[in-house]
């Protein structure tokens, strides 16, 4: 099949849609053309989330969805790559014959082939060993026009969380070499970029598997000398990894975001045990702590799994107290998402699905009301404001350093001389639960 017009689809993640974006740049390179349209593709990739329940059905449905315009359209090829082949292999292929190409994690750099049926016949899904392959960064990537872009540092995970499936879908702790990601970050710079996300499924344990082994904070300066003028935001960090050299540049680097994002997924010692989480509740509470001593603009993230097997009323008691003394800036809160193939499924005291939904919703209630009175203190500040859109005359939209991208809330700019793209200084004048809305200072 020679070169036409693609369709990409990328579920999940950041992490995932770096990985599209390094596809679509490679498929770029070798003369096809991106449509966002799937009506006038020739092909269609679906690039796959299976961590969760619901996302291996968005992924399902996404791909079922897609394949009509195979059917009934003018696409001829319906590829479907990432974490859900990983998962499931060969029997995700009779699960979906309407899909011509699958490909593994380990597979990313075979797209072209796939999507131009260039592959060896029989060949229908394609699952090498995530950890044969170096991390694909430093490539060209094909990317959305916007002033902030992901950083993949790193790919695997060499932690054992019994409710996790990530080890298996992308191998071991893989960083990637810092020379690299400083030439991808000049890069991406020159193009426009003025915040750079830094993503992996372990920020924080970054460089631990170099000899002799490397460490985030270096990372960070390197990338602040070479970036000044560039936002850099650091995500999916982890509580046990973070240490006094990460929160020192973030204190002291003035274009690190003073933003911590540190999944917990619990406060009770029992239940984290049973997560194989190796630290306690206390440690928790001096790690966030010691955070906003030496960082006192600092905004904490976290999420937590609610609904584990063996949670008790006390356990969820446990929980809610201390998401109540913590106060957390933004929290996100997960029912427990079972599967045969997680060694959580093994454990007992397995929760009803409508009591984990009851205690969600319970703590988000708590979540909301603490979220409103952490908005309510930039009212009458100016906060700086990386401006994204602009949805209408006189209305943008917009970031600040404490709000990530498409997990916080926005800022809404009321106002003239405001460019998409640039930082603007914005005297805020209203908040909402996760918003905030202002106008240029």
């Amino acid at each position: 099949m020679s070169a036409g017009a693609v369709h990409l689809v990328s579920l999940g993640c950041a992490r995932n849609q770096v990985d599209s974006e390094t596809m679509l740049g490679r498929l770029s390179a070798a003369g096809w053309r991106i449509v966002d349209d799937p009506a006038a593709a020739d092909a269609i990739v679906v690039n796959t989330c299976s961590f969760i329940r619901p996302a291996m059905d968005e992924s399902i449905d996404t791909i079922l969805g897609l394949a009509e315009f195979k059917q009934k359209g003018r696409c001829r090829r319906l590829v479907v790559v990432g974490c859900l082949p990983e998962r499931f292999g060969e029997e995700i292929v009779a699960a979906l014959p309407e899909v011509d190409r699958f490909l593994g994690t380990g597979a990313f750099h075979r797209i072209v082939a796939a999507v131009a049926d260039a592959g060896p016949p029989g060949a229908v899904c394609q699952l090498p060993d995530p950890d044969l392959l170096s991390p694909a960064a430093g490539l060209p990537r094909w990317r959305p026009s916007s002033p902030s872009a992901y950083l993949k540092i790193a790919e695997g995970c060499d932690r054992h969380c019994t409710y996790c499936i990530i080890p298996k879908l992308r191998g071991r702790q893989k960083s990637v070499p810092m020379e690299i990601l400083v030439d991808e970050a000049r890069r991406l710079a020159a193009e426009g970029v003025r915040e750079l996300v830094l993503v992996a499924q372990e920020t924080t344990a970054y460089g631990v598997d170099f000899t002799p082994p490397g460490h985030l904070s270096d990372l960070l300066r390197r990338l602040h000398a070479a970036v000044p003028q560039v936002w850099l935001r650091v995500l999916y960090g982890h509580p046990e990894s973070i240490d006094d050299r990460t929160i020192a540049a973030v204190a002291e680097l003035p274009g690190v975001c003073a933003y911590f994002d540190l999944p917990v997924q619990h406060a009770s010692d029992r239940i984290l045990r049973r997560m194989g989480r190796r630290q306690t509740g206390a440690e928790l509470r001096a790690l966030m702590g010691q955070i906003r001593r030496r960082v006192p603009d600092a905004v904490l993230r976290t999420t937590v799994i609610v609904g584990f097997p063996g949670e008790t009323e006390a356990d969820f008691r446990t929980l809610v107290d201390f998401v109540g003394e913590v106060r957390f800036d933004h929290l996100g809160a997960f029912v427990y998402s079972d599967h045969l193939d997680l060694p959580s499924h093994r454990l007992d005291g397995h929760v009803a699905p409508a009591t984990a939904r009851r205690r969600r919703d319970r703590l988000m209630r708590l979540q909301r009301d603490i979220s409103r009175a952490a908005q309510e203190r930039y009212r009458g500040r100016v906060c700086e404001v990386l401006i994204e859109a602009a949805p209408e005359p006189g209305l943008y939209e917009g970031r600040t350093r404490f709000q990530a991208p498409e997990v916080d809330g926005i800022t809404y700019v009321s106002g003239e001389g405001v460019v998409v793209g640039r930082v603007c200084p914005v005297a805020i004048q209203d908040s909402l639960e996760y918003d905030l809305m202002g106008v240029p200072a």
